[in-house]
């Protein structure tokens, strides 16, 4: 019965979307304030009726009810609940009804804290909510059904799969979601600013937070999907630019724009129709990486569903969108309202530039990921797109907008001084130089390694030094700079806080890039090899049992200089629901660096060679790696300052006519 409450709630759910699409409308059309109010009432109420159908869905995993088909097919008795919970997104169908919870999560939000908006925008936000909901929602009711019945019901499940079986998976998708989802927001007002036909500061200043809250969600999940990478697939790698991780990583590119874009038009009122055009591309991106794992397209084991009929569902529901809305842009854009000019040197030519670097390595990775699909659909044959190409692509872009990053925020707005500026950055220039220096008297890697280096030095010495400049640190007492400090806006230390984190991370991935060991060899038990300064023996290979699986798990001890330092414990897993090996990685971090081991397929001796028994071990030592997953948390930590900041919650003062601004005559 409960199965069946689910069920008959997505479908109420659905007719009250429907009439979210239609009434807000016409009342902003009739000026007619209760059929606009009427989108708040039925966007707290899709809410609520998406919110029983989840916990429905849950409960049946919960108590392992197997008269549910999408139980059975990922889900079994002996799981841990951890994981049976998980296992509600852990699958297409249930994962599409967490994807329309947060969608509807957003739109009941806007209902409730969107009081400052004016009615006629709020009341078209929440029809284009209510556009996006009805279609997904009518997607899991045609093809994608969780709350189907089996008869008879089998004595148990089939298990979900064992690698999603893991707490880094069973976080990941939902703040993937929440950062997928969230975009919609900035669509729907873009789309609500199209129909209205006005674009302003308050418009910028109300779409920045949804925004931000987005894109630092969509930080935590790729952040998480990486680490989840790097300790479970046992290759010692955190990314591998597979197409379902570039899927999640263009709308973050996009989204990174649209947020530095937004600013320009809050500041200076310009770059609207740029604005506004991202907000569409950055939703319809996030919706092309739900087509991607949904559609069949893709082998990876980021994939959902291999069903073509959902596939084509799904892509007919991206094309609407993409078409639409775009078709609305080509239409209402030429008509905003250009805002204030700026010279190409100031504080908004270098947000351009932004978008502009931005923009085309999304561009990069958009064409690296469909190419090879594309020339598979036309029988034109296979082609493999990976590291190299990315690394001849990708690297070039992203390193003339760190260096951007260093300059662009201590220009002045309308028109800057770069000379000035430069002087200003000289501190950061001279240290940058020196480690350039160091990095080239002790480096034993490529080149690109040092460039690396000095770009992380460049943009961290370069963000401090704006702050510095900002506090007038070491120019005015002690105390009065730590005064300034504590009144700075939260997002001018937020944006400070995001840079620094950038800065972490690529001298993270640089140096676990350059400066990697590994070593991939058979031993036994007593044997010992050198990695990187350290000394790591195989101990003893055992079985043990856990709570669904049993596995082989090998301990090898680590020394340094005869002294231990830790012991390692990977292991091989078999798991019998679904019958699956898994490999875990065994890490112990110092924080500078991680040693990384896997243990793999036991090796017999060849028949006439001699030998002895062992099994494959793959050994990895990688500096710095830990801080892109500390960059990763210091920058969702910058997102979450800024959006701390009080006006973000308030409406854009309305912009002063120069007679207003001039003080009365004989005025004190």
């Amino acid at each position: 019965m409960i199965a069946e409450t689910g069920h008959f709630a997505l479908i109420l759910a659905a007719l009250i979307a429907a009439f979210q699409c239609v009434l807000p409308l016409a009342g902003a059309a009739r000026g007619d304030q209760r059929l606009m109010d009427s989108g708040r009432t039925a966007a707290v109420a899709q809410f609520l009726f998406i919110t029983v159908a989840f916990f429905s869905l849950m409960h049946a995993y919960v108590v392992s009810d197997f008269s549910v088909a999408n139980v059975v097919q990922n889900s079994h008795s002996a799981k841990p609940m951890l994981y049976k919970i998980a296992g509600v997104w852990g699958n297409h169908e249930g994962s599409m009804v967490l994807w329309v919870l947060i969608l509807a999560l957003f739109g009941a939000a806007i209902a409730v804290f969107g009081r400052n908006l004016p009615h006629e925008l709020r009341a078209r936000v929440l029809a284009v909510q209510g556009m996006i909901g009805l279609a997904f929602l009518l997607f899991i009711l045609a093809t994608s059904n969780p709350f189907l019945r089996v008869d008879p019901a089998p004595m148990d499940g089939r298990g979900l799969n064992p690698i999603l079986q893991d707490p880094g998976l069973a976080f990941h998708p939902p703040f993937l979601y929440l950062g997928y989802v969230g975009f919609s927001v900035a669509f729907a007002f873009a789309v609500a600013a199209l129909i209205e036909g006005r674009v302003d500061a308050a418009w910028a200043r109300w779409v920045r937070p949804w925004t931000l809250a987005a894109w630092c969600a969509l930080t935590l999940g790729i952040a998480l999907g990486s680490w989840w990478a790097y300790y479970e697939l046992g290759w010692g790698g955190f990314w591998f630019w597979d197409p379902v991780e570039n899927a999640s990583f263009m709308p973050w590119l996009a989204g990174t724009a649209l947020l530095h874009s937004a600013i320009v038009v809050e500041k200076r009122d310009a770059l609207k129709s740029w604005t506004i055009l991202l907000a569409i591309l950055t939703f319809i991106l996030a919706m092309m990486g739900t087509f991607l794992v949904r559609s069949g397209v893709l082998t990876s084991v980021h994939t959902f569903a291999t069903d073509p009929g959902r596939g084509l569902f799904i892509l007919a529901l991206l094309l609407i969108a993409a078409v639409g809305s775009l078709g609305l842009y080509a239409w209402r854009a030429p008509g905003l309202r250009t805002g204030g000019v700026f010279a190409p040197i100031s504080r908004e030519g270098g947000l351009v530039l932004n978008n502009l670097l931005l923009a085309t390595a999304t561009a990069t990775v958009l064409l690296g990921t469909l190419y090879p699909l594309l020339l598979e659909a036309l029988d034109a044959g296979k082609v493999s797109v990976g590291a190299p190409y990315y690394n001849l692509t990708f690297v070039p872009i992203m390193a003339p907008l760190i260096v951007a990053m260093g300059i662009g925020p201590m220009l002045a707005w309308k028109r800057g001084d770069l000379p000035g500026v430069l002087a200003r950055l000289r501190i950061a220039a001279i240290v940058t130089g020196i480690v350039i220096c160091g990095a080239i008297l002790l480096n034993d890697g490529p080149l690109m390694a040092v460039l690396g280096v000095g770009l992380a030095c460049w943009l961290f010495m370069g963000a401090l030094s704006e702050l510095a400049e900002r506090i007038r640190l070491f120019r005015i007492p002690l105390r009065e700079s730590l005064r300034r400090l504590a009144h700075l806006p939260p997002a001018a230390i937020g944006m400070t806080v995001a840079h620094v984190s950038m800065a972490v991370i690529v001298l993270g991935i640089t140096a676990s890039a350059a400066w990697q060991s590994e070593r991939v060899l058979v031993m036994a038990p007593g044997d010992g090899v050198d990695l990187a300064g350290y000394r790591v023996t195989l101990d003893r290979v055992e079985k043990v049992p856990g709570p669904n699986y049993t596995a082989e798990r090998a301990a090898m001890s680590v020394t340094r200089k005869g002294n231990v330092v830790t012991v390692l414990r990977p292991e091989k897993r078999a798991f019998v629901t679904p019958p699956q090996t898994t490999t875990e990685a065994a890490i112990h971090t110092t924080w500078l660096a991680d040693i990384y081991a896997v243990i793999g397929d036991p090796v017999a001796p060849k028949a006439g060679e001699g030998g002895k028994a062992g099994w494959t071990v793959r050994l990895y030592h990688n500096p710095l790696v830990p801080w892109i997953w500390i960059g990763a948390v210091i920058m969702v930590v910058g997102g979450l300052i800024s959006l701390a900041d009080r006006r973000h919650r308030v409406g854009a003062p309305a912009r002063k006519t120069r007679s207003a601004e001039t003080p009365a005559a004989g005025a004190a």
